[in-house]
C-alpha cells in the first residue's frame, strides 16, 4: 500500500505505527444497507470508513424498531473493541453511506498495538471520544426534539458527503431518528415547506444549510471538540519524529 486512506484516525498515525498496520489493511467497497455485523455476531473485522462513508450502530428497541445510537465516518472505525480481545456486537452495525472501507484482521491491530506503546494510546484516545460520543447521543435522543434530531443527523452526513445532496432516503433517515418512516416523511416535508430542504429520489438536498444549521441541536458540535481535544496534535505523539519500532535484524 502507497499513501493513506482518506480516514482520520488512520491519517493520524505516525509513520512507524502506521507502518505496523499498512501491509494488513484491505479496501473494500461496500453499499447502503450492507450488514458488516448482527447483534450478538462476533466482530470479525475492524473497519475504517473513508470519505464519506458513514456506519451506523442501531440498538433494537420495542415494537421491532431501531434507534440510531452512534454514527461513525471517516473521523474514526468500527470494531476496535476486537483489537484488544474478542468481542460481541451489540447493535446491528450497518453501511448507511456506502464507500471504501479499510479492513484490518482484529489480530493484526492487537499485535500492532503490543509492539508500540504510542499507537495503543491513539486507540484507547479514540476509544473514549466514541464512549463520549455514544453518552452524548443517549443524552440528545432524551433532550432534544425530532426536528433538532433530524437536522442533526442531516448536516452531519452532509459534512462527511462534502455537497448539498445526501443520498438518504425517508426510511433511513427514520431509522436514524427511531420513528416511523410516515413521521420521519412529515419531518421531511415540514422543512421542504420552509425552502429548508428538497428530495430527489433516494436522496435529500440541503437548499438552506445556515437555516437547518439554526434548526439542529449542538450535539455534534460538543463531540467534534471532544475529538479535538482527546485526539489534537498535542496530546498525540508527533507524526514522524518517534523512534523507529524494533524490528528483527535491526
Amino acid at each position: 500500500m502507497t499513501g493513506r486512506p482518506q480516514n482520520d484516525l488512520l491519517q493520524r498515525l505516525s509513520r512507524p505505527d502506521f507502518e505496523l498496520l499498512a501491509p494488513h489493511l484491505q479496501p473494500v467497497e461496500l453499499e447502503a444497507s450492507h450488514i458488516l455485523h448482527h447483534a450478538s455476531d462476533e466482530v470479525t473485522a475492524v473497519h475504517f470508513p473513508c470519505r464519506s462513508t458513514l456506519v451506523s450502530f442501531a440498538v433494537p428497541v420495542e415494537d421491532d424498531r431501531e434507534v440510531e445510537s452512534l454514527l461513525v465516518g471517516r473521523e474514526g472505525a468500527v470494531g476496535i473493541a476486537a483489537g484488544r480481545s474478542a468481542s460481541l456486537a451489540y447493535s446491528r452495525i450497518v453501511v448507511k453511506l456506502g464507500g471504501t472501507l479499510m479492513r484490518l484482521p482484529p489480530r493484526a491491530l492487537e499485535q500492532a498495538q503490543q509492539r508500540s506503546a504510542t499507537l495503543q494510546q491513539v486507540f484507547s484516545r479514540y476509544a473514549d471520544c466514541q464512549f463520549a460520543q455514544l453518552l452524548q447521543t443517549a443524552a440528545c435522543n432524551a433532550a432534544h426534539s425530532i426536528e433538532q434530531r433530524a437536522a442533526k443527523w442531516i448536516m452531519s452526513a452532509q459534512e462527511h458527503v462534502g455537497g448539498p445532496e445526501i443520498p438518504l432516503t425517508h426510511e433511513q433517515l427514520a431509522g436514524m431518528l427511531g420513528v416511523s418512516r410516515s413521521y420521519a416523511s412529515r419531518v421531511i416535508q415540514m422543512f421542504k415547506a420552509r425552502r429548508i430542504l428538497a428530495t430527489r429520489r433516494g436522496a435529500i438536498l440541503i437548499l438552506d444549510a445556515p437555516a437547518l444549521e439554526a434548526r439542529a441541536c449542538r450535539c455534534n458540535d460538543w463531540v467534534k471538540k471532544h475529538f479535538d481535544e482527546v485526539l489534537g496534535a498535542r496530546h498525540l505523539p508527533a507524526a514522524d519524529i518517534l523512534r523507529p519500532h524494533a524490528r528483527g535484524g535491526d
